[in-house]
């Protein structure tokens, strides 16, 4: 059952509140305005209610249910159009309209409603008002209203200067932030618009007239002396820096102000000492902070500003102490918070773990998955600031990656069968910059156990400086590795090549931003991504709608902090209803974020897009028809260094089951309390095809040639072969033990190697010596040694297709007709095991012709029952060039079958369709060993 027990447009009925035994109950009246602070290092909390904002939210029932007294006639026109629900596609959110009411009610409401209520301000000489809402609650819609309110009232009311105004500055945390608002800007096709904002054309019209300007808080910063003129000048007076802020909006007097993301803009206090480094540990730049006021109170002292209107999500401001408390601003009017957002529907709701089966923290008995970052053996190893990117992380951090990566996994392939055209994004919020560097590795350089996750032109890792840089407008520094990288997404992306050729062209800030801030959007530098890691937790406005799990591995020392992390996974993806007019759900799973708003429920799958004629995808159900082969870039024969193991000599490893987590328990939580009768599970047993023994062969052999490579006397390539039979060998015999009968199973067994391997790998490498020898050798490609119709990425075809029976791919496309024939052979014969057409899949043979390197892509890749896997192609002609691919296909198949490790491999060539039934007899009865 879904938590979601509100209408949206409607003032909420209910909560849910903890009842006995620490479950959620339903109360059924609103949550009152209140927030809980949390203390992560004493595992306690308490709630904080907001008295004033109760208050308030009574004064402005009363004052609407008697017809908005004080009003005036242009706010009452504006009032009657907002609700209407007739007038617009989608009806306003309640919090959206309780939101302007309140602010309406301050302004122009009848004094009688406000009697006894003082708003307080920040200590400076200029109104503040507070407006808290959730992210995804409609803060950018609220904007648009407070502006079509002040300007048509100021148009109509020019000498109430006091209350109404045209002029309106809009500052933004940033860059991204300020591309969004620019909907905000009076002209077609914005907001007033889209959302029908004014009740008649003449009243839109009107509107116009508007001056709005929308900068970010950058802007406010003082001209540096060099910025101003070869000739000194001095400081820059205040006349000048608001003219040069304001623009033409410097000819008016009596503006209004709208900070978005306000909780940025914060005034210090002289008797506050809090440090930059506090400030930050609660999720504020103090800086930013200070300097986004100080530019405004220059403004304030030459043209006036008449009123400032706030919105965020999370208004707290540092305290200062060592306590992980934050105080929420003095003058919030209205809240609407996440708990509310949830309930209503309006946002994803989070997941956390609430238990795994491995042992649990000693202080708290929670999941050491709930806050990962607060295990001594996490937090004193991601600490070190000489730590180098290619260092392994810690045992728990890839346990973590490896279950999250499971479900990860899952939502790909439901997103794949819904037809989406972006993957869900894994979003890695992490603690400092050498941190970022080794996950950006992790997955980067193969070290990530699911091999979805090792996509370098999918991962990205944001680069805080370069995109400072680019908030600012300066260049960022060189850095050609990183330049590369980002250049390298674009290059992969699956985007016109018209954009490509934008895109690369842009500066690394630029291009940077525009990967960031177009993440999941189609035919956008960011369309393909899946993967983020981040130092920061990217600006606010950064607005992703396909994060679905995120990875916090930093403190948390606030619920602040928490929110806004959790925050970049909220927005939803589709505003679905069901019978009853409530939200279906969706939810972002979170690990290491200790958030105390959570749920559970099943996941509810996003509406499939249009979709090109025939999907042609690999078939999750029919992964015992995968097909692997190893990539070889070239076939040497030369004298190698060998390695060997006495067997005898070889002590035990013995892997302990309860230090190592296989599964992990989500279930419904709100304010702390979590429902342990709803639960759902990660469990690694349900995924059997992630830890086969062949990926876990060849994930230990790659971690063991990394530490060898650099001392070895023999060429790599060998070593890595070498590697592989060691490990394989070891890993089967009984010179690894598991003290547990519950573990012996294999699947488990399995996976608490994937999950030790590192432990495995230096086991061997202790009892490992080296010798030389001579032989026939392929040369692996290191950065992608092993193929598989798994990998495959899901393409799309308006070519004649034929749906399979004995392929891990779901349909054959037919380029001919010979190729149909074949393929409804190969789908008759109980001699093949299973087969695929080489389309898409990256098999290839290298090969000489006319002293150039070229590439030749065998048809198909067949294995039959006996073990043997067999290269047909398929010819209706031969030439000398054919027949240079079939020497270099000879040699691939001797060269392989020749190193072992990947079975018996054959090859051959039908000239004629009649040849393709003789040539399947033929190679049905090889054995392992044969030809």
């Amino acid at each position: 059952m879904s938590l979601i027990i509100n209408r949206p447009w409607e003032r909420p009925a209910q909560h849910w509140v903890e009842g006995k035994g620490g479950k959620l109950e339903i109360k059924p009246e609103r949550r009152p305005a209140s927030y809980e602070v949390f203390d992560a290092r004493n595992n306690t909390k308490r709630t904080e209610v907001l008295d004033m904002v109760n208050t308030i939210r009574t004064r402005v029932d009363q004052w609407r249910e008697a017809g908005y007294p004080g009003i005036t006639i242009v706010t009452r026109k504006l009032l009657e159009h907002w609700h209407d629900e007739t007038a617009r596609q989608h009806p306003f959110y309640f919090c959206q309209l309780e939101a302007i009411e309140t602010l309406i009610w301050w302004v122009e409401g009848a004094e009688a409603y406000k009697q006894g209520i003082h708003i307080p301000g920040d200590g400076g000489a200029w109104e503040r008002l507070c407006n808290k809402m959730a992210t995804g609650a409609g803060k950018t819609t609220v904007m648009a209203m407070i502006i079509t309110w002040q300007v048509l009232n100021a148009l109509t009311y020019p000498k109430r200067n006091k209350e109404f105004s045209r002029a309106v500055f809009i500052v933004a945390p940033g860059l991204t932030v300020k591309g969004r608002l620019q909907v905000l800007m009076p002209s077609e096709g914005s907001y007033y618009d889209e959302f029908n904002l004014c009740p008649s054309e003449s009243m839109r019209q009107k509107l116009n007239q508007a001056e709005v300007l929308i900068e970010n808080w950058h802007t406010l910063m003082p001209l540096k002396e060099q910025d101003r003129s070869v000739v000194k000048k001095g400081k820059e007076s205040d006349e000048a820096f608001t003219r040069r802020v304001l623009g033409k909006l410097a000819a008016h007097k009596d503006i209004i102000v709208i900070n978005d993301e306000a909780h940025h803009a914060y005034r210090k206090p002289p008797e506050l000492k809090i440090s930059k480094k506090q400030a930050a540990d609660q999720g504020i730049d103090l800086d930013e902070a200070t300097r986004w006021i100080e530019g405004l109170d220059r403004i304030h002292k030459t043209r006036r500003i008449q009123r400032c209107f706030d919105l965020s999500a999370t208004p707290f401001a540092p305290t200062g102490k060592k306590s992980t408390e934050s105080a929420l601003f003095d003058w919030i009017i209205s809240d609407f918070g996440l708990n509310d957002a949830i309930e209503a529907g309006l946002v994803k709701t989070p997941r956390v773990v609430v238990r795994d089966d491995a042992l649990p923290d000693a202080t708290t008995l929670q999941s050491k998955l709930y806050h990962i970052y607060r295990d001594p053996s996490v937090s004193d190893d991601l600490n070190r600031s000489k730590a180098e990117p290619h260092e392994a992380l810690p045992k728990l951090v890839q346990d973590a990656y490896t279950l999250l990566g499971a479900d990860w996994r899952a939502t790909v392939n439901d997103w794949k069968k819904a037809g989406h055209h972006s993957p869900p994004v894994m979003l890695t919020v992490c603690n400092r910059t050498e941190t970022a560097a080794r996950i950006e590795h992790y997955f980067n350089q193969g070290d990530a156990h699911w091999p979805e996750l090792q996509a370098p032109n999918k991962t990205l890792r944001v680069d805080s400086k370069v995109l400072e840089k680019a908030e600012v407008g300066d260049a960022a520094s060189p850095n050609k590795e990183y330049d590369q990288r980002l250049n390298d997404i674009i290059e992969a992306s699956d985007i016109p090549e018209t954009r490509k050729r934008q895109l690369v062209a842009l500066k690394k800030e630029e291009l940077l931003r525009e990967i960031i801030d177009n993440v999941g959007k189609r035919g956008q530098a960011g369309q393909d991504l899946q993967n983020v890691i981040s130092v920061a937790m990217l600006s606010e406005g950064w607005d992703a709608k396909n994060v679905t799990h995120i990875m916090g591995l930093r403190a948390f020392t606030s619920q602040l902090l928490c929110e806004q992390v959790v925050g970049r996974g909220l927005r939803r993806v589709s505003y679905d209803r069901d019978q009853d007019g409530l939200f279906l759900p969706e939810y972002v799973n979170v690990f290491g974020v200790p958030l105390s708003i959570s749920e559970t429920g099943e996941g509810g799958d996003p509406p499939p897009p249009p979709k090109p004629t025939t999907q042609i995808e690999v078939l999750p159900e029919r992964s015992h028809l995968e097909l692997k082969w190893p990539n070889v870039l070239r076939i040497e024969t030369v004298v190698r260094s060998e390695l060997t193991m006495d067997w005898n000599q070889v002590e035990p490893l013995v892997l302990d089951p309860a230090s190592t987590p296989i599964s992990a328990e989500l279930a419904p939580a709100l304010g702390g309390a979590t429902d342990m009768g709803k639960v759902t599970e990660i469990d690694l047993e349900k995924l059997p095809d992630g830890f086969r023994l062949q990926r876990l062969v060849f994930r230990a052999a790659r971690k063991a040639f990394a530490e060898l490579s650099y001392g070895f006397t023999g060429t790599n390539d060998y070593l890595a072969s070498q590697l592989v039979r060691i490990v394989e060998t070891f890993l089967t015999s009984d010179r690894l033990e598991i003290p547990s009968l519950f573990h012996s199973d294999p699947l488990r067994r399995r996976i608490l190697i994937a999950l030790n391997i590192d432990l495995v790998v230096r086991h061997i490498l202790h009892n490992v010596t080296e010798q030389n020898t001579e032989r026939l050798t392929p040369v692996y490609d290191e950065e992608n040694p092993i193929g598989a119709t798994g990998h495959m990425r899901t393409w799309y075809t308006t070519k004649p297709c034929f749906p399979t029976i004995r392929s891990h791919i779901s349909h054959m496309v037919g380029d001919s007709s010979w190729e149909g024939y074949a393929a409804n052979i190969l789908d008759d014969r109980n001699d093949v095991d299973a087969y695929a057409k080489n389309d898409h899949l990256g098999f290839q043979i290298y090969y000489m012709w006319a002293g150039s390197r070229r590439r030749y892509v065998p048809d198909f890749l067949i294995r039959f029952k006996s073990g043997v896997t067999l290269v047909l192609e398929i010819k209706g002609s031969d030439s000398q060039q054919n027949e240079a691919k079939r020497h270099a296909l000879n040699e691939w198949v001797k060269a392989v079958n020749a190193a072992g490790g990947f079975g018996q491999w054959a090859w051959d060539v039908a000239f004629r369709p009649a040849d393709v039934q003789d040539i399947l007899d033929r190679f049905s009865s090889l054995r392992s060993g044969g030809g």
